[in-house]
């Protein structure tokens, strides 16, 4: 099980319908006690108990923890393209190796505010620290719909099958804003690493964000909110036209 703690996690993971609970509670205050009622309301039992318990499961608590499976609950990659449809706008982020789950977090938070559809990331390698990744993402991490995949390289070839372009996030490709990224279309974000040879082969493009500072990168979250907006600002103009 995982213990989430951080009143905006634990309340979009309520509010979400994901499996959860019970809710445990010790010494709440105001803003503890609405998600109690909010709990309470969506049928999640909440329990009452000692501080010092709830300081076994995370010192951070504010009085407040929820209980939550620890595992996959995303869909998998074929249900997701098989309910596609004849959709031609639908965005995908494939994580390659992010192992940090603050990173993981924000990223999520960024591919809820710019309406990704799916991420996509390793079964191994990658972030699993549900706890920290629902307080980074602000509780978006309940909302964000997360594939699992044993071969992220297979995973690309089974979106270009279905249309999807491929561009891989590198400060050697050419600038992003000279891409076309209105249809269905798939950013990679690679880890410390960068993306590996198997995903760059995969790639249509690779897409750099043109920068003027000293230090040749930005933080992989950072990044991923800059492409994913360079995304909704074409898709935006598009439908203005």
């Amino acid at each position: 099980m995982a213990y989430i703690a951080g009143f905006h996690a634990i309340e979009e993971l309520l509010k979400s319908g994901l499996p959860c609970g019970p809710l445990l509670l010790a010494k709440p205050g105001p803003r503890a006690r609405e998600l109690a009622e909010l709990a309470l309301a969506r049928k999640i039992r909440v329990d009452r108990v000692g501080t010092a318990d709830l300081d076994k499961l995370d010192p951070d608590h504010r009085g407040i923890v929820l209980e939550t499976p620890d595992g996959e609950r995303g869909p998998t990659l074929e249900n997701f393209l098989a309910g596609l449809g004849d959709r031609r706008d639908a965005l995908v982020l494939i994580l390659d190796e992010i192992t940090d789950p603050h990173n993981y977090g924000a990223i999520l938070r960024s591919c809820d505010q710019f309406a990704v559809d799916l991420v996509i990331s390793r079964r191994r390698r990658s972030a699993k620290n549900a706890a920290v990744i629902a307080q980074t993402s602000a509780g978006a991490s309940a909302w964000v719909a997360n594939a699992e995949e044993g071969n992220l390289a297979r995973a690309a070839e089974l979106l270009k099958e279905q249309g999807f372009w491929i561009y891989g996030a590198d400060m050697s490709g050419k600038p992003v804003y000279t891409m076309d990224l209105t249809g269905r279309t798939a950013l990679i974000m690679g880890g410390e690493a960068g993306l590996s040879r198997l995903l760059r082969e995969r790639c249509d493009g690779i897409a750099a964000i043109p920068s003027g500072g000293r230090i040749d990168s930005l933080n992989v979250s950072v990044a991923a909110g800059i492409l994913l907006y360079e995304v909704s600002r074409q898709r935006s103009n598009t439908k203005k036209r």
